[in-house]
């Protein structure tokens, strides 16, 4: 008349009870009951009750089924109704369950299973009776660094939510292993967690990387960097402090070791209050390191000695200090910090330890070359069961070569480079050998540093070439999956010295462990430490005009001749202007932008003009009209870049007193608070000018006479006797503003102001700020910008007309003054001298920075520009 089920659902146990008429009722418990584990279950009905414990505890409330009698049945089907069974009755809402059960017991009378296997006692079929075979696959847990594993019947899986690993068993590191790594993939500044030994047991650390400079620091903090005060500490009761820096001995020392130089500053102060007695006796201070041995010897000097900077340089004054570093990395990082000499009358001392400081990886850069295919490397024999991944860079010319080989009894395991398009991942853990080939689209022999990863675990196999599509084998569910190796490594060859590889291998790790591969080729024959042609692959890294430099560990990227610096020429450097602010780089002499005084003179600096010239720079300014650059070929003769009144560029070439030409770049107002950037470039008479995006082109004649240059002026001409109308008009408030990446063919004038100002023949006058263009807000530019006469609208008068705009100013008080002084002098000296008077105030005139014409001379101001314009007597001009 009705039915009970116990189910088995995503690993909660389900009771359903129902009659033919379609009532039912369910009860629900426990979760995760799919855990391998063994359950005790008990179901007890009586009439219109029924009740259901779990484990010896009850699941819920008893089951009211007042419309149903249960009584014991004559049917049970334990795991599943037969395939054969007609009886309606019997129906699997889900599939069959797989497990085991064991204790049945049927009206507390326990049923004999080996009757039921003998057939006197129900029937069976696909049971193994009096055995429980079922596999635990999560026992034990293959899953890594913590990975939580769940399982089905056939497969197992790892979750490697926050572990910082990932992979089929969270067996690879998400984690570079140095900030040189980081530095390698364009990372910038900032804190990043560093896994030392990448696959190994070690945690990642958070360090701070800082990719700005040439060295790239790591910077590991503890928890006490500050100055601390001691008194009252005695050699019964001495002060003690230990530092954490926030990971274990074993992380610290992974990374000091990895690294080409650490060191921490140390510091003391101390009034009345020693640390050392003498060089023989115990000390009053010391710092425990990594090995928690004491150290006596402080910054400035050497492990073993009871000695101080200060006490070697005769300079421990009353309440003094001794300040210096410790760099022996054995003994790093400090620990502990124990002074005993501050409880004498007015004694006190303080101290203070810096954080863990360390540049270079040893290992990334680590190279050998292999120059026979008979040479090779032996490394120990690599143990990796479960788990084995191998990476390393390598380059080559050869057509092929085997990278490593390592065998045993019947396993093996090769990597090898099988055509110059092909790398193939050969192994055999005793199921049969299995092959992963990846195959490149482009030559792998073409002396260019490749990457290549190859991993083994018990549930995949993988193999990667640097970014292309990973080729991947899913490992069997049955059979072997230890691989078992005995012999030793071969790196670079095989044991039967055939097929060996001809190039460089570098940055070789085995399971996360660092192989140092330059020490053992030191010893071993055809084999060489290092490789030279890192620029061959990283030379593009350098960007803007940046030159590789080789190094014997790794490259650098020298930006002497670059507007930019940083690790890769990236970074910009910019500048704020403001009115009277000028730059001037003077070309009479060949100075060196920096101190590298091998560097070869320029073409520029002698007496003929340069057949080529090409000019950079970035602006952003809210002014127009405004002069960007400068070059003064002689005392009438420039190249000038500017914004003329609508905000358009306008670039004037005047080549001799007869020869001027104007180029004005028909574009949008330029003056609009944003980022420009200018490119010109001049190969003969051929000239290209792009703004932004936009690229224009034109020749000159070919009569045109080029000149050499004699200053470059970035921001107001100073010198303004002789200064061309147009130009004049342009330089009157000075140029207010950002500039940035300014290069005028190997020079680099606002990086030579901002850096090199002390040994570069540059000079700035007025007020010259570092600052990003990017991070100058629209109130920057505003504040400093001179507000012109509503009279005139922004944007409508004519270019080529003379300024003729009243400017408001504070100066015009001033300048009234001047003006009464000027006319009693005038009184007073006579015709004579108002001749020479009048030289005198033209001089002055061109000599003042910063100040701003008064309201009143506006006429005069207009006069003295048309008295310049009759020296021009042809100018050409051009509209692109």
């Amino acid at each position: 008349s009705g039915t009970l089920l116990l189910i088995l659902e995503g690993g909660t146990l389900r009771l359903l009870i129902k009659n033919v008429a379609g009532h039912g009722t369910e009860s629900l418990t426990g979760r995760s009951l799919n855990d391998g584990q063994w359950h005790s279950v008990n179901i007890n009905a009586r009439r219109n009750r029924v009740t259901l414990t779990l484990d010896n505890d009850p699941a819920s409330p008893a089951l009211e089924t007042p419309w149903l009698q249960i009584y014991s049945g004559y049917s049970y089907y334990f795991g599943g109704c037969p395939d054969n069974l007609t009886d309606s009755q019997c129906l699997n809402p889900i599939k069959a369950f797989q497990g085991c059960m064991r204790l049945i017991f049927i009206d507390n009378q326990p049923k004999d299973l080996i009757s039921v296997q003998q057939g006197s006692l129900g029937n069976f079929s696909d049971l193994h009776i009096d055995l429980c075979s079922i596999k635990d696959r999560c026992f034990p847990n293959y899953c890594e660094h913590g990975g939580h594993c769940t399982q089905t019947w056939t497969n197992f899986y790892c979750n490697c939510s926050n572990t910082g690993y990932t992979g089929a068993t969270c067996h690879d590191s998400i984690y570079e292993q140095s900030c040189e790594v980081y530095r390698h993939r364009g990372n910038t500044a900032g804190y990043f967690y560093v896994d030392s030994d990448g696959s190994g047991p070690l945690r990642p650390l958070q360090v701070y990387c800082n990719v700005t400079e040439d060295k790239i620091w790591m910077t590991v903090q503890h928890n006490n960097t500050e100055l601390t005060w001691i008194q009252s500490s005695n050699t019964e009761k001495p002060y003690v402090m230990n530092l954490n820096y926030g990971g274990s001995m074993e992380q610290l020392e992974a990374l000091i070791d990895g690294s080409e130089h650490c060191e921490q500053e140390v510091t003391y102060y101390c009034r009345r209050s020693h640390l050392l007695k003498t060089p023989d006796g115990a000390p009053f201070a010391w710092w425990t390191g990594r090995s928690n041995e004491r150290h006596p010897y402080w910054g400035g000097y050497f492990p073993g000695d009871q000695k101080c900077g200060c006490g070697l340089e005769e300079s421990c004054l009353e309440m003094s200090n001794d300040t210096g570093f410790l760099s022996f990395k054995d003994h790093l990082p400090v620990t502990q910090i124990i002074i005993s000499d501050t409880n004498r009358s007015n004694s006190e001392a303080a101290w203070r330890i810096g954080p863990l400081r360390c540049y270079g990886d040893r290992h990334f850069w680590n190279a050998v070359s292999f120059s026979t295919e008979a040479a090779y490397l032996h490394i120990p024999t690599f143990h990796a069961e479960f788990s084995a991944d191998i990476s390393f860079f390598f380059k080559t010319t050869a057509l092929s070569g085997v990278f490593l080989e390592n065998l045993g009894v019947k396993n093996f395991l090769r990597l090898e480079m099988s055509s110059p398009s092909e790398v193939i991942f050969a192994i055999d853990v005793g199921n049969g050998p299995m092959e992963l080939l990846v195959q490149s689209p482009y030559p792998l022999n073409d002396n260019q540093w490749h990457y290549i990863q190859a991993e083994r675990n018990i549930k995949e196999t993988l193999l990667h070439v640097d970014n292309l599509p990973k080729s991947m084998r899913m490992a069997s569910e049955e059979g072997h999956f230890l691989l078992q190796l005995n012999s030793q490594l071969f790196v670079g060859g095989t044991s039967s010295r055939q097929k060996g590889f001809l190039g460089c291998i570098r940055s070789l790790h085995l399971n996360g462990q660092k192989v140092d591969l330059e020490e053992r080729a030191k010893i071993t024959s055809g084999v060489r430490p290092g490789c030279a042609g890192h620029c061959n692959s990283y030379g593009r890294n350098c960007q803007h005009g940046g030159k590789c430099v080789e190094k014997h560990i790794g490259y650098t990227c020298d930006c002497t001749n670059s507007p930019y610096e940083g690790p890769f020429c990236k970074k910009e450097i910019s500048a704020l202007f403001y009115s009277g602010t000028s730059v001037t780089y003077m070309f009479q002499e060949p100075y060196p932008v920096t101190k590298n005084t091998s560097l070869s003179s320029s073409a520029i600096y002698k007496d003929t003009a340069p057949s080529k010239e090409a000019i950079t720079l970035s602006f952003m300014t809210a002014q127009s009209p405004t002069l960007l650059l400068y070059l003064n070929f002689s005392s009438q003769n420039f190249l000038a870049i500017l914004l003329s009144r609508n905000g358009s560029l306008q670039i004037q070439y005047r080549l001799s007193k007869e020869e001027s030409h104007v180029f004005t770049i028909s574009t949008e107002n330029l003056a609009n608070r944003r980022v420009h950037q200018v490119k010109m470039s001049r190969d003969g008479p051929e000239l290209s000018i792009q703004m932004d995006q936009q690229l224009f082109s034109y020749n000159f004649p070919p009569e045109v006479e080029f000149q050499t240059v004699r200053s470059l002026i970035l921001g107001k001409v100073t010198e303004t006797l002789g200064l061309d109308p147009e130009v004049a008009k342009a330089n009157t408030l000075g140029f207010v503003g950002c500039l940035s990446s300014v290069q005028y063919n190997h020079i680099a004038p606002l990086k030579a102001a901002l850096r090199h100002a002390s040994i570069s023949p540059v000079t700035v006058q007025g007020t010259l700020t570092e600052s990003s263009c990017d991070s100058v807000i629209d109130s920057d530019v505003t504040g400093v910008t001179t507000v012109y006469s509503p009279s005139v609208p922004f944007g409508k008068t004519d270019e080529h007309e003379p300024l003729t705009n009243t400017i408001q100013s504070d100066s015009a008080f001033i300048g009234g003054v001047i003006a009464i002084v000027t006319f009693i002098t005038f009184c007073v000296l006579g015709i004579m001298v108002h001749f020479l008077y009048q030289q005198k105030q033209s001089h002055r005139t061109n000599q003042m920075k910063e100040k701003e014409y008064p309201d009143n001379l506006d006429s005069s101001f207009r006069n003295d520009i048309d008295l310049q314009n009759t020296a021009i007597e042809c100018k050409r001009e051009y509209f692109i």
